[in-house]
């Protein structure tokens, strides 16, 4: 009987001492994430310093710090960015990156979407001799870059799928002879890893000392860390190999230290200057709203807040997360009397282009007498991210600098459908479970989930994003005794050799819940609760996740994780945050909504879509874009020369006559037409990020 007791008080000691352990052990896992992270952040700064030791042994150059400097071609420079692009100052980073591509050097670039990361090669492009390389995988992009380029008078082709013979002929004619104008060649990463005839023209190109640049536009593409991975991506490092003496770019709009070391290696760039811009976008206001379990009901919140929020037809983006849903949500949403389309890569390339058109003319202008307002994309491989939260897809809007608002509809029952997706793939279930948790906090800021996530210094927020301008007081549930009944489930279901998906785990606890009584204190949760707990307890790693493979798809199940049993004693408190905050127009939408559009600045809107139309259908920013709108509406030219002080060169002597008119119009018509013309709102797209809640046949 005494070595019973002794046993047992023995027993008590370790089950205590190993609690202690597991306390220690989490402490210890998140540190060693920590150290990860803080590890490859230093062997990328030894990375640079290695390389710029290298660089200054072996050949003069310019250092670093020095980009800024003056160079022998910033004259031309200057004359270029504004008499012909028409912009009348540098961004961020802009003309550092530009001297060092002009100086001959590697640049890995990364720069937030709408941080003007085009001039950064278009500029050198049309400095430097020859023709320059362009390679990037979106043929809606290089639609409208060509354009915009041939609008400016810059001799730009495309060489795709859908590139005519007649155009291809010139172009090849071009690369291997220098006949004809070619100043910027786009072409898509299939065509460098599968066309052995394009690869031996762009040899001959280089022999002949004509290839002046080579640009890998959304290089996150190229690594397996990044969250678009495109197998023909991995080719793109025979560019440096094969020319080694012709300047590379590569640029992305974020991409963690693991990324930028991956890039740098795939591309065999090893020496190059990098030069990386905050990923904080402060025109952006992040929002998550509680998504429904019915489908119906989703697309009518969603038109609902279409229409409330933005009652002059703005236009945005709806991504969806299958070609299916896409379809199915612009059906849905125009039988609610929204313009809007679908758009993903099984469409026909004519109907595809076709949407994007009329997508685009009708996101620059404020005339919604007709054509689309949203449009339905296909959120590009949610199941490759390592963004927080898609910023690949929230990077859509503001680009002029306008508030703009980015949207999540989020329901932690649909997160076993995105974990069987990414459970294979690098940190697939990592990245995932962060987004999770930006999805499932009430409290923290979201922009702080950002800056973590890359590593950034913490910048304010200024009240843009739900959880800052919030004023819902919040309460935390002690839910410490529902786990306890969950993993008790989830352990007798092992013991039985049973299993069971989120949804089924929830339906067994409120079995139990029913049948068995519950503690005086404990709180009883809603459904929806008790699936945000469910994941809450799946991604703090006392679940886990299980996936089984059947002949048609692939289940996720939930199953005891490393810290279940601290959770099963007690001695591991779990609080539960009340539900997401319904949708509601408080807070932040006095900080999102755009001024209005003087009657001026209504008229030039007008003139840059028919002028816009007359000239091939290029798009209307290519015109006149939002700022130089403001800026004309501002000084109110009434010549060409004022005019050009302005816009620039280019767009004074093509466009300056009919401006010039409008100008002359506005003053003489004075005060009546002031007084007379519809007020209309500035805009840009809207992004929401929204996910159907029917499953993809």
């Amino acid at each position: 009987m005494e070595d019973e007791e002794n046993i047992e008080e023995e027993l008590l000691l370790v089950e205590s001492e190993l609690h202690g352990l597991q306390d220690k052990i989490k402490m210890l896992l998140d540190r060693q994430e920590e150290l990860y992270e803080r590890q490859s952040q230093l062997q990328a700064l030894l990375e640079i310093s290695k390389t710029s030791r290298d660089a200054a042994s072996s050949a003069p150059s310019v250092a670093p710090e020095d980009w800024s400097g003056k160079f022998s071609w910033d004259s031309q420079a200057d004359d270029i960015r504004f008499n012909v692009f028409g912009i009348s100052s540098y961004r961020s980073n802009q003309r550092e990156i530009i001297n060092s591509i002009m100086s001959g050097k590697d640049v890995l670039v990364i720069m937030a979407a709408g941080g003007g990361k085009s001039l950064c090669y278009q500029l050198p492009a049309v400095l430097r001799d020859g023709i320059a390389l362009v390679v990037s995988p979106l043929l809606s992009l290089i639609q409208d870059q060509v354009m915009g380029l041939t609008a400016l008078g810059i001799p730009a082709y495309m060489l795709t799928s859908t590139t005519n013979k007649e155009v291809e002929k010139l172009i090849y004619k071009a690369l291997e002879k220098g006949e004809g104008e070619l100043k910027i060649l786009y072409v898509t990463p299939e065509k460098i890893s599968k066309s052995k005839r394009f690869m031996s023209k762009l040899e001959k190109c280089h022999h002949a000392g004509r290839l002046s640049l080579v640009a890998i536009d959304e290089a996150h593409c190229c690594s397996q860390w990044g969250h678009d991975f495109r197998p023909d991506y991995k080719n793109l490092g025979i560019l440096k190999i094969q020319f080694p003496s012709v300047p590379m770019i590569a640029l992305t709009a974020t991409a963690t230290s693991k990324v930028q070391m991956d890039l740098i290696e795939m591309l065999h760039i090893p020496r190059c200057v990098k030069f990386v811009s905050t990923v904080n976008r402060p025109n952006l206001y992040y929002k998550v709203y509680e998504k429904s379990s019915v489908g119906k009901v989703v697309i009518d919140e969603i038109a609902n807040f279409i229409t409330e929020s933005y009652p002059n037809k703005e236009s945005g983006i709806v991504y969806c997360f299958s070609r299916k849903e896409c379809e199915q949500v612009a059906k849905e949403l125009r039988e609610r009397g929204i313009a809007a389309d679908y758009y993903h890569a099984d469409m026909d390339s004519v109907a595809r282009e076709k949407v994007h058109m009329r997508w685009h003319l009708e996101w620059e202008s404020t005339n919604q007498t007709s054509g689309l307002w949203f449009i339905i994309a296909l959120a590009s491989l949610w199941r490759h991210t390592t963004r927080l939260p898609r910023l690949q897809e929230s990077g859509r809007a503001g680009r002029d600098g306008l508030p703009s608002e980015c949207v999540l509809y989020y329901r932690p029952g649909d997160v076993p459908r995105q974990s069987s997706m990414v459970f294979y793939e690098n940190c697939g279930l990592q990245n995932l479970y962060d987004i999770v948790r930006y999805c499932q906090s009430k409290k923290s800021c979201r922009r702080g989930a950002f800056f973590q996530h890359f590593g950034e210094a913490v910048q304010e927020c200024n009240g843009m994003c739900d959880n800052c301008a919030s004023s819902i007081e919040l309460k935390d549930i002690d839910a410490t005794y529902h786990t306890k009944i969950i993993v008790s489930l989830l352990q007798d279901m092992q013991h039985n050799d049973q299993r069971a998906t989120l949804l089924q785990l929830v339906d067994k606890f409120k079995t139990k819940w029913k049948h068995s009584g519950c503690s005086n204190e404990a709180v009883d949760l809603k459904k929806e609760e008790i699936e945000q707990l469910i994941v809450q307890l799946i991604i703090d790693r006392v679940l886990k996740e299980e996936f089984q493979h059947t002949a048609y798809t692939t289940n996720a199940y939930v199953a005891l994780g490393p810290l279940w049993k601290l959770a099963l004693q007690g001695n591991r408190p779990v609080k539960l945050t009340g539900a997401i905050h319904s949708q509601d127009t408080g807070g932040a939408s006095k900080s999102t909504k755009r001024s209005q559009m003087s009657n001026l600045e209504a008229k030039l809107d007008d003139l840059r879509r028919t002028i816009s139309s007359d000239n091939g259908g290029i798009f209307p920013h290519a015109v006149l874009s939002t700022q130089q709108i403001s800026l004309l509406s501002s000084h109110k030219p009434t010549t060409i020369a004022e005019l050009e002080n302005l816009i620039g060169k280019v767009k004074a002597d093509k466009y300056g006559s009919d401006i010039i008119e409008v100008m002359q119009s506005e003053i003489d018509g004075g005060k009546d037409s002031g007084e007379n013309g519809a007020k209309r709102q500035k805009k840009d797209k809207d992004v929401v990020l929204v996910e159907s809640s029917e499953e993809e046949a």
